[in-house]
């Protein structure tokens, strides 16, 4: 997993999003075996403690569950990994309109270049 920490906010907050965003996307996979604390904290360049406090916060949404001598596995609900996926979607929707909105557009004008781009793609 590539991680990308910024000065800018919480570290803790951008391991939280950034590893919500793996699961909700299926880059770890429901039931999946995460790698140690040590080792994402190696990758990502951050102290242990700071991402133990990111999948602690990730455990408490539901999204991954501690086994004793399994560590950390994705969970399995599909139910909560879908709606982590829609939550991060609707994140990203708002934020496209408040930078439209920033660029004096209407939410019809924001509304028709979204509808353009799915067009594009």
């Amino acid at each position: 997993m590539e991680w990308n920490i910024r000065a800018d906010r919480p570290v803790y907050l951008q391991l939280l999003e950034q590893l919500e965003a793996a699961v909700a996307s299926g880059a770890y996979a429901p039931g999946e075996r995460l790698p140690g604390v040590r080792e994402l904290a190696a990758q990502a360049g951050v102290n242990p403690n700071t991402m133990q406090r990111a999948l602690a916060e990730l455990e408490t949404r539901g999204l991954v569950r501690t086994q004793r001598t399994a560590g950390r596995t994705v969970t399995d609900d599909a139910q909560a990994i879908a709606s982590a996926r829609r939550a991060l979607a609707m994140r990203s929707a708002r934020e496209f309109l408040a930078a439209a909105h920033a660029l004096g557009l209407t939410n019809e004008e924001a509304a028709e270049l979204l509808a353009a781009a799915i067009r594009e793609e």
